[in-house]
């Protein structure tokens, strides 16, 4: 640590350096202006994010926090910033939808050692395009710098969503109803889960790089594959959202740990393993690190990164609406009573 010649100290000294916070929020303004919304009041820099309350009959506004897990460790080994702001976006996005709610407004914290504009502004600009991608106003935020608490180059991301929904359109697990069908929609990934195990698999059991080929991934590299953005349903399913009963996003858990949020405690999910083929990422996963069929579902998303549920008769317009914006979908198997659990049939992974 340095001081002045008269042995006085500044922030700089202290390892807070103001010069590139300032640096830092001149290059995120253009990026927070190009997500304004109908709903935006004020300008880019206020204490508070403005948003003027929305219109219906009884609107119920759903919000939720959370973050990108160790994907951040990928980001930062490949020095590629620009991905897990846009994940964290969608990732929140598809949190609320889940109960039928469309987003509003989203706010970010980013948290370094050492700050470093560039890699600020590439964050941002992740969460930026998925705010456009969602039509979601970016409204406010906090970039954080804490030395001593986070050793450099690491540094922490979460977000922040508020989204609305009619009351009486709420998706859950109250509308679930014994034949109901399980609608599977194709993740781009691992998502945002699953990380930490990947991340010994691939740098430690297999030995590769971040820059290293991913095995059977058509010449893409390790942090190609790894940084995929986590993919938003909202596009897919914005259209038949008023017959979908229930949404379960498939995060950490995986199937088993999400799909029994979406039930009542009477009724069970039966799913079906053989009505997709699960992606090469997660069998190169499974197994170089020798993991067991149960732990894979646990851990991995295994290529199903949400799962509606929907009468029979709908199923035939879910698929359709996913498929008009390019996300595969199948129909998984369906709802049985039961006992609020989620069983697998269908051949071995």
């Amino acid at each position: 640590m340095s001081s002045a010649p008269n042995g006085s100290l500044d922030y700089r000294s202290a390892g807070v350096d103001i010069d590139a916070a300032e640096d830092a929020k001149a290059r995120i303004g253009r990026l927070v202006e190009s997500t304004r919304t109908a709903g935006c009041l004020g300008a880019f820099g206020a204490f508070g994010g403005l948003f003027r309350a929305p219109q219906g009959t009884s609107p119920i506004l759903v919000a939720s926090a959370d973050g990108v897990g160790t994907k951040i460790k990928v980001a930062i080994e490949a020095g590629r910033h620009d991905t897990i702001g846009h994940c964290l976006v969608n990732h929140c996005v598809n949190d609320i939808l889940a109960q039928g709610a469309t987003p509003l407004f989203f706010l970010d914290y980013v948290a370094f050692g050492v700050l470093e504009p560039a890699v600020v502004e590439g964050v941002v600009a992740g969460v930026a395009a998925g705010c456009r991608e969602n039509g979601c106003a970016l409204i406010g935020g906090e970039t954080a710098e804490m030395p001593g608490l986070y050793t450099p180059p690491d540094y922490d991301l979460a977000g922040f969503i508020v989204g609305v929904v009619e009351e009486g359109q709420a998706l859950g697990a109250e509308r679930v109803r014994a034949g109901d069908v399980l609608i599977g929609l194709e993740s781009s990934g691992l998502h945002t889960n699953g990380y930490s195990l990947a991340r010994r698999i691939v740098f430690e059991r297999m030995g590769l790089g971040v820059r290293d080929e991913f095995p059977g991934e058509d010449g893409a590299t390790v942090a190609e594959v790894l940084l995929r953005v986590h993919r938003s349903y909202l596009a897919a399913l914005r259209p038949v959202l008023a017959r979908i009963h229930a949404l379960a996003h498939i995060t950490g858990g995986g199937l088993p740990g999400n799909l029994n949020r979406a039930l009542p405690s009477s009724l069970d999910a039966v799913v079906d393993t053989s009505r997709w083929s699960v992606p090469n990422v997660f069998r190169v996963l499974g197994d170089a690190g020798r993991v067991d069929r149960a732990e894979r579902f646990r851990a991995f998303n295994m290529g199903v990164g949400a799962v509606v549920v929907a009468a029979p008769a709908d199923v035939t317009d879910v698929m359709a609406a996913a498929g008009q914006v390019g996300v595969r979908a199948w129909a998984l198997g369906e709802v049985v009573p039961g006992a609020g659990n989620v069983r697998f049939t269908g051949e071995k992974t």
